[in-house]
């Protein structure tokens, strides 16, 4: 991999004290260069794109106005940090962002003093950088400034709320910047949007605000302060009754503002500085500001591949015979297909419908598919007050994602026994997003909470078979499908669904003294296993286990009668997941056979090609066809 090259200023810049160094009307050269790097890093390489370029500015401003890392910056998600990371020391190496052993795709504290807090997951930057604020407040740190920038689509998220709650009251120097682009990766939903909305168009109050800020603007800093805070008070409340929501929470409420103009951001930062206490400043942005296309194309151009710059041609691999579709997409079409037969389906995601395929259904029937924004909570409760209703509802949450609702799961569901369907998509490792997203708990914690199934199709038609069984009328539980990010292997997906006993699992093929047991689509790689082990004349049997819970006892049972040693794998964690769950059955039963787990291990996985960490995890073809070898003894052939 080569470096990108970078324009004359941008490549003066290795840290924030090298651009503070630049006189003011230089920078909007360096933001007309740094967004140039990242289309030139990110057509070649890849990665999230549209949202880095919309805060191109705001980049720019923040590193300029304040004494980062002293100062502490927290981006929420990260998807927009990557000028961040170009201007904070990683210019150099940016091209490895997102590769196996490179840069991480988010900010994180490990790589870098820049990165003040982890981020992947939406909503967590104001009660981090409020957590740092109160922290500077009592060690007496008095001119430290902290700073969260959120998102619009970020803020439709119950955690923000609960951090403003306190925000406002705590007398924490803390500035909120919230980044208005009307997008998160799907276009927002909600009240929060109309209410945002109603700010940016008010023609009332945005006049008011402009004249207000070139009255302040020629003022010392003292009476911008004390003016402020008297003309805020009194009209601001009056010109736009949208502005009260932030200052009813005990925050000064500033905007909005040009997100791309760098002057006036440098310069309304620069005030904000000097004013003590919580502040929101409310900025308007574009998402994929200065490419044409991905501004015209929001959802596309989130993170769209590799693609060539000038033209705009995303590249795609070029298929010669038919391929297996993605498992989302044979979601998208099978809820759609079954809800066309049963008129009590309903589909939930929040704010995924693009990347879990749920799109499909909410474009045929918007009345029965919804999109509740980035609120996975709510997704998980809201789904189960349908299920009271005799509505079949199925909540589609990316497994990482699951994790924020899993109180609910219990709560609100499992103790109430409703028979909502959770589809968790990218279940396992996912790649290049790293372990913020990797989905590799779900199978421990959901296997542990009483009246819940949890299951996993090793491919696209026990994928529909499970959708099937889980809508059924006699089916009145809680049921969990889990199924990883990308392609299956099946490229005839579309057989006749079935109905699946709960509980019973399949025996792929009979074997000699050693079984391997599978959960969900890793079956495939144990069958590839087999196909190279048979070339050495060894014949493990295959047992593909499809319900983590309730196991298949009578198959258990089977299994531990005729084979004294067992490999289990799983694209998810050993600690507490599938294999665990054999070593339960065995103990219990009193049966002692040589148990070796192959899944992720008790350790954090970073970011790579999926292929790159099943290998390096030991559960792909390969690292199972030598778990085989090791348990039989069998050295592996000579190539």
């Amino acid at each position: 991999m080569e470096e990108i090259a970078a324009g004359p200023l941008l490549s003066l810049i290795d840290t924030p004290e090298d651009l503070r160094k630049l006189n003011k009307m230089q920078l909007q050269q360096v933001c007309n260069e740094l967004r140039q790097f990242i289309i030139d890093c990110v057509s070649v390489h890849g990665g999230h794109f549209g949202a880095s370029l919309g805060v191109v500015e705001l980049s720019v401003a923040l590193h300029y106005i304040y004494n980062t890392p002293d100062d502490q910056l927290v981006w929420d998600v990260g998807h927009q940090a990557y000028g961040h990371k170009i201007l904070t020391g990683r210019r150099k190496v940016f091209h490895t962002n997102r590769k196996y052993g490179g840069l991480s795709g988010f900010p994180k504290r490990s790589e870098s003093i820049y990165d003040t807090f982890g981020v992947g997951h939406s909503s967590t930057s104001i009660s981090a950088a409020l957590g740092m604020a109160i922290a500077s407040k009592y060690k007496g740190e008095n001119d430290r400034r902290h700073i969260a920038v959120i998102g619009d689509g970020a803020m439709t998220a119950g955690l923000p709320f609960e951090a403003l709650n306190h925000a406002g009251v705590s007398g924490a120097n803390l500035l909120v910047i919230l980044n208005d682009n009307n997008m998160s990766i799907d276009p927002n939903v909600g009240a929060l949007k109309e209410y945002l909305t109603d700010i940016t168009t008010s023609h009332s109050y945005n006049k008011f605000r402009d004249d207000v800020w070139k009255m302040l603007g020629m003022l010392p800093t003292k009476d911008f302060q004390k003016l402020a805070s008297k003309v805020e008070a009194g009209l601001k409340g009056v010109l736009s009754k949208s502005s009260n929501l932030f200052e009813a929470l005990g925050f000064r409420y500033f905007g909005p503002v040009d997100g791309h103009n760098i002057i006036k951001l440098t310069e309304t930062l620069k005030s904000l500085k000097d004013i003590p206490g919580p502040k929101i400043l409310h900025i308007k942005t574009v998402k994929g500001k200065g490419y044409d296309l991905a501004e015209k194309d929001q959802t596309l151009w989130h993170a769209p591949g590799t693609f060539d710059k000038i033209t705009g041609k995303i590249n795609k691999k070029i298929i010669t015979v038919p391929e297996p579709p993605k498992y989302q997409d044979v979601f998208g079409h099978t809820i759609l297909e079954l809800a066309q037969k049963n008129p009590a389906i309903m589909g939930i995601t929040p704010a995924m419908p693009s990347g879990c395929s749920l799109k499909i259904m909410m474009d045929a029937m918007p009345d029965r598919a919804i999109d509740v924004g980035i609120a996975e909570q709510h997704a998980v409760t809201l789904s189960a007050g349908l299920a009271t209703q005799g509505i079949r509802v199925f909540c589609n949450i990316y497994s990482s994602f699951m994790q924020r609702a899993y109180d609910m799961v219990i709560h609100d569901v499992a103790i109430q026994k409703l028979p909502v369907v959770f589809c968790l998509d990218r279940a396992g490792l996912v790649g290049d997003d790293g372990p913020t997203h990797h989905g590799a708990y779900d199978i421990a914690f959901m296997r542990c909470i009483p009246n819940l199934v949890v299951s996993a199709p090793m491919n696209e038609a026990e994928l529909r078979n499970l959708m099937y069984t889980a809508q059924l009328d006699e089916t009145k539980v809680p049921f969990v499908i889990r199924y990883p990010r990308g392609q299956g292997v099946m490229p005839e997906w579309r057989t006749p669904m079935q109905k699946i006993e709960i509980g019973t699992g399949r025996k792929i093929c009979d074997g000699q003294e050693i079984a391997i047991l599978t959960i969900g689509h890793p079956g495939n790689f144990a069958v590839a296993a087999c196909k190279e082990l048979a070339m050495e004349d060894i014949y493990p049997a295959h047992y593909d286990l499809r319900f983590v819970k309730p196991l298949d006892e009578a198959m258990m049972h089977e299994i531990a009668q005729r084979y004294n040693k067992i490999i289990t794998v799983e694209d998810g964690t050993v600690v507490g997941g599938m294999g665990s769950a054999v070593l339960e059955f065995l103990s219990q039963h009193d049966y002692a056979p040589e148990v070796k787990m192959l899944g992720i291990p008790d350790s954090l996985v970073e970011h790579g090609k999926p292929e790159e960490l099943h290998r390096e995890c030991g559960y792909d073809a390969r690292g199972i066809a030598e778990a085989v070898r090791e348990l039989t003894g069998v050295k592996e052939m000579a190539l």
